[in-house]
């Protein structure tokens, strides 16, 4: 990244965070404070389920909101759009570009019962890299007027198991307030956690603002490990959403659950308030043994001996002694 996108991407996420500062230049008052979340966690473990369902609670509570995809796989806002995929802004603003076209915002954002949303996407797969990816797409969004845009709240959907620094963009570069992060009673999904939970804390250490505001854990089984790491490194547990197949079963046909009203609304209603005012906290991260003494050994194979291999095993048998080719110079 260069100086100067760096500078750009720096200003955008002040400004972002700020808005009444542009407003000030603009002569006019304040209106609101938009507050943008970054959600994290492991591919696959449900955020974009969370994300649409929060964000649609949210808009139904009467907040102006604005989802963004981070993932170049572009699925954060599958389920809210009920399955439909919406341009992605690399590929729209690629497309435009050819045609000597400028993107326009109801090119990239559309809109659902209130939540306004959009992705960044990203580059083919082996054809670029997805970190630069999002760089570039908040280089779009600053063209598009992010920083003008009046929300109170902008929520991110970030993978948390890619480790290159452009889906580490919010948290190095103060461009969010506070990180949720999105696990279950796994290993892998704690381990992400525990991971960005890392990076918030070495962020800190550098000068930097950001905080984890809580944990959400989705397909709960009730076994207790999330619970368990969200106290060892000293985070909340913002919901937890059950393994329930009423919800596996509507996920997967892409319907929203976090409707008022509806069977699940008390529990989404629940995390909107949650997630909206839990306050950014330090974390405090677990080492690698730390992290597997929260489950039994016999579900995590806590009990495996490292065994050092020797250079007849690498051989395949007997090692036979051969004469060094190595030159040796006498000394001058």
């Amino acid at each position: 990244m260069t100086a100067g996108s760096a500078e750009t991407l720096e200003r955008t996420a002040d400004e972002a965070r700020r808005p009444e500062a542009a407003d000030a230049a603009d002569g006019a008052s304040a209106t609101r404070r938009t507050e943008v979340v970054a959600i994290y966690g492991k591919g696959g473990i449900g955020k974009s389920f969370t994300l649409a369902n929060l964000s649609y609670m949210m808009a139904q509570q009467g907040k102006r909101v604005l989802l963004i995809g981070c993932d170049p796989k572009s699925d954060t806002t599958s389920l809210l759009f009920g399955g439909r995929s919406c341009p992605t802004i690399i590929q729209t603003s690629s497309t435009k570009k050819l045609a000597g076209e400028e993107v326009a915002i109801g090119d990239v954002c559309f809109k659902r019962d209130g939540v306004f949303a959009m992705e960044l996407g990203g580059p083919e797969v082996g054809r670029g890299c997805g970190g630069r990816g999002i760089i570039h797409g908040f280089e779009l969004l600053e063209k598009l007027g992010f920083h003008r845009w009046d929300f109170d709240y902008v929520l991110l959907d970030f993978l948390g198991d890619v480790v290159c620094g452009g889906f580490g963009l919010p948290i190095a570069r103060d461009m969010c307030q506070k990180v949720i992060v999105v696990g279950s009673n796994d290993l892998q999904s704690l381990y992400v956690a525990n991971n960005v939970c890392s990076a918030v804390q070495y962020f800190r250490n550098l000068g930097g603002n950001v905080g984890v505001a809580g944990l959400v854990v989705n397909k709960d089984d009730g076994s207790g490990e999330a619970q368990a790491f969200a106290e060892a490194v000293g985070i909340p547990v913002l919901a937890g959403i059950p393994a329930d197949e009423d919800i596996r079963k509507k996920s997967a046909n892409y319907e929203i659950i976090g409707h008022p009203g509806g069977p699940w609304a008390p529990l989404f209603e629940s995390l909107a308030v949650e997630a909206a005012s839990a306050p950014p906290v330090l974390p405090t991260p677990l080492d690698h043994e730390g992290l597997l003494n929260l489950f039994k050994s016999e579900d995590v194979g806590r009990d495996v001996v490292l065994e050092p291999a020797t250079l007849a095993d690498m051989c395949g048998g007997e090692v036979l002694e051969k004469p060094s080719l190595e030159v040796i110079y006498d000394d001058v």
